[in-house]
């Protein structure tokens, strides 16, 4: 039975989120850390870009009138909201026999243990296996608002957003799930020519996307949809976790990261 390093890290700011994730990946492609799930959430809330998602799209002077930070991730995508969530990454070498393959065997098989997941917590889920194709006039800046083949959804909404990249170090694979509040809050920091454009956004991704408190009627705590994910991913990919800590290597990359990309404006603020 494959064994993976489960990581549970604490809140933090959006840099340090996505400079560990690169750090470990740098790792792993060195042959010094293992394959690695890795569960976490943001303090404060943070917006991320995805890789190359113009930096122009959002409206920087609301986004810091509410608090909220801003990241680009190393994974491709739109825009996302990271509060009230739980999120995940999957980190691994390219002879990882879960990541193996091509980008949506890979994906097929995270939904999966996705989807195992959050069905163990009385969610109707089920997942998208249809290919699709976004318009390329399509410049919604919004993630959640279209589910990507094998994403999951509840009646035709969107649940869990994820992404991937792919680099010669390794695979890296995160992905969103929203436990409560509004999904449309992420307009508030978004640029539109007008206030009747973010209104039709907003109404458009409540009407696409969903929580899951939203789809269950109740309150699910992070530390309740963390112990899913663990049961989902030990009893649908057939692995073994081994609880563990990022070494001081990976510590100490993740700062340089933080320094030299992900807090720097010539990473996050590309137009």
């Amino acid at each position: 039975m494959p064994a993976w390093r489960l990581l549970f890290t604490p809140p933090a700011h959006g840099a340090w989120n996505m400079a560990a994730d690169e750090g470990i990946l740098e790792h792993i492609g060195r042959g010094e850390s293992p394959t690695t799930l890795r569960l976490f959430a943001w303090d404060p809330p943070c917006l991320s870009l995805g890789h190359a998602q113009p930096y122009r799209d959002i409206d920087i002077t609301r986004l810091k009138e509410r608090g909220w930070e801003v990241v680009r991730r190393l994974t491709g995508g739109r825009a996302i909201l990271h509060t009230d969530e739980l999120t995940y990454s999957v980190t691994g070498s390219v002879e990882e026999s879960v990541l193996s393959g091509s980008v949506l065997n890979s994906y097929n098989q995270l939904a999966r243990a996705l989807l195992y997941a959050v069905k163990t917590l009385g969610l109707p889920v089920e997942m998208n296996q249809h290919e699709v194709e976004t318009p390329t006039q399509n410049l919604n800046p919004v993630c959640f608002e279209v589910p990507s083949t094998y994403e999951i959804t509840v009646h035709g909404k969107k649940l869990i957003g994820s992404a991937q990249a792919r680099r010669r170090e390794g695979i890296l694979q995160h992905g969103s799930v929203p436990l409560k509040g509004d999904l449309a809050r992420i307009c508030q920091a978004l640029t539109f020519q007008q206030q009747s454009d973010r209104d039709l956004a907003s109404a458009r991704l409540l009407d696409r996307a969903t929580t899951v408190e939203a789809a269950l009627g109740r309150e699910v705590h992070w530390e309740e949809a963390a112990q899913a994910l663990v049961r989902g991913f030990e009893a649908e990919l057939g692995i073994q976790f081994k609880g563990g800590e990022m070494s001081p290597s990976e510590i100490e990359r993740t700062k340089e990261l933080i320094h030299e990309k992900y807090a720097h404006p010539s990473w996050t603020e590309r137009c």
